[in-house]
């Protein structure tokens, strides 16, 4: 992000420097000089405030519109800067430039964030983790924007909004309520391989920089020649992962909720730069046609025994935000940023993100979100027809013909950076996925953990169960043991043995209760 930074070189020194300085000179947005900051223009020592006080209007109608509408989801997050470095060839894989050659250093920007809390929400929570990394690039900026877990819980981008609401508040009471969030995960058991990584000892990263980064989706990737092999995204933290306990991540909550934030800026600050290493698994288009289930699936993994991790390079966080809203609650990512030699795969999840992750930027941001400058193109130039609106910064591309085809020396389309063709067919319809396999996959995960790790897993689920109506319950009890019948069992037995402690509680307060109420 070298040259990148909008602020005065003077606030980024130290104390005992700055001292030493000219301050600079106070002045409006408009420039204009200011004598006197601390005192508003009245009539007179005790008189009112004068309507012409330009200074003191300009100060309050800024402040009373200093925050702009916080994201929908993966509002709490943080951020930092830093570059990627190629370090193994894939270029029979993909054109992108900057996978060009080995020794490439591109600028990137990280932001990590929880998923469904409000932007002053711990950051201590059972929740996904967002994990978006802009690679500042010859080609336009290209965004990986995915989670610290492999999967996702719906493979139908319809359901998003639902998913979202049922993890939020009630509507009436507007408070986070499970029966709400249980009710939809039990309607919908494609959720259950979701589920069961988030409420297991994975549940809770120690930090952004001991955890893991997954596309989610799978991308396709075309090399020089035009072949085309499909590929997921995988970034593997060199920290090593690290998680929380439920209990260790409640108490730390209390006394420090921006936890996550703290140790990636102090890891930072002391020279200890986190950084991981960019993979990719590959799967070619015969390989596609045989998997015994739908590969663009994001409800499904693929097994890196039979799609083995292939190393592309490392990137390196060195550097912290010197402003955080204008570098990290203003940064926008949105899957549609691609480059030349990565596009969209069948994908249906990611194929609403397209869509709706730019919507929400330009409704946060506004419609030239991409010209504010965390978001613009760094190493290479916006050349376009689009014009005004609100926030256009820069020269607004000056005198170049906004209209195409034009005969004035306006940018033009090249042939050679159109996107690949790849045949479809099939009758329009809305197709029902519920009869899909739900649970050979998370069977398989739920078998793989050790007896300790099931343990925990149920209790953490139980824990977050318990609130739930019991018609809810007992749905939900019967997903897991379709998946397996101990792991039924062993959710059932946790949610009876909290049942048994509540009523042993109220048991115990009813006397004391009845004697306060006597007296």
């Amino acid at each position: 992000m070298a040259g990148r930074c909008l602020y005065s070189a003077q606030f980024q020194k130290s104390g005992k420097e700055a001292q030493g300085a000219q301050p600079e000179l106070m002045t409006t947005a408009n420039g204009d000089p200011i004598g006197n900051k601390t005192s508003s223009l009245t009539a007179g020592p005790r008189g009112p405030v004068l309507l012409q006080d330009a200074i003191f209007i300009e100060e309050m109608s800024h402040f009373v519109r200093e925050r702009i509408p916080e994201r929908v989801v993966h509002a709490r997050g943080a951020g930092a800067f830093g570059y990627f470095e190629v370090t193994h060839d894939i270029t029979k894989y993909c054109k992108a430039q900057l996978f060009q050659y080995v020794g490439k250093k591109t600028p990137v920007a990280v932001r990590f964030s929880t998923t469904t809390g409000e932007t002053g929400t711990s950051e201590l929570v059972r929740d996904p983790r967002g994990f978006a990394v802009k690679f500042y690039t010859q080609q336009g900026n290209w965004d990986f924007v995915g989670n610290n877990t492999p999967i996702f819980f719906i493979r139908d981008p319809i359901l998003f909004p639902s998913l979202s609401h049922a993890q939020r508040r009630h509507p009436q009471t507007h408070r986070k309520d499970p029966n709400m969030l249980w009710d939809f995960l039990s309607l919908r058991p494609e959720t259950l391989h979701e589920v069961t990584h988030l409420f297991s000892d994975k549940g809770i990263p120690d930090g952004y920089r001991h955890m893991d980064g997954f596309s989610n989706h799978a991308f396709k990737l075309v090399n020089a020649q035009g072949e085309a092999v499909f590929a997921k995204f995988q970034c593997v933290s060199n920290q090593g992962l690290k998680n929380l306990p439920r209990e260790t991540a409640k108490a730390l909550a209390g006394k420090n909720p921006d936890y996550a934030n703290t140790d990636l800026q102090d890891a930072i600050n002391k020279g200890n730069f986190p950084s991981w290493t960019l993979c990719i698994q590959v799967m070619t288009p015969e390989q596609v046609k045989k998997m015994p289930f739908n590969p663009f699936d994001v409800t499904k993994v693929w097994y890196e025994d039979e799609f083995p991790l292939i190393p592309i390079g490392r990137f390196t966080l060195n550097r912290n935000p010197v402003n955080f809203f204008a570098e990290v609650e203003q940064i926008a990512f949105a899957p549609s940023n691609t480059v030349p030699g990565i596009e969209p795969s069948p994908d249906k999840v990611l194929h609403g993100r397209l869509f709706a992750y730019a919507d929400a930027q330009r409704y946060r941001l506004g419609v030239n979100f991409k010209q504010i400058p965390v978001n613009a193109p760094m190493m290479s130039k916006a050349a376009n027809m689009q014009r005004d609106g609100l926030m256009a910064m820069g020269d607004n591309q000056g005198n170049a013909p906004n209209y195409y085809p034009n005969s004035y020396g306006g940018p033009q389309d090249r042939r050679e950076y159109q996107q690949s063709s790849y045949f479809v067919q099939g009758d329009v319809g809305r197709y029902d996925d519920s009869e899909d396999d739900n649970v050979s996959q998370v069977r398989k995960f739920y078998l793989d953990l050790l007896e300790d790790e099931r343990q925990r897993l149920c209790e953490n689920i139980a824990e977050s169960l318990s609130g739930a109506q019991l018609f809810i319950q007992k749905r939900a009890v019967k997903n897991f043991s379709d998946v397996h019948p101990e792991y039924g069992k062993r959710v059932l037995v946790e949610l009876d043995k909290l049942a048994a402690a509540k009523q042993a509680e109220q048991s115990h307060l009813t006397p004391i209760l009845q004697k306060v109420t006597l007296h």
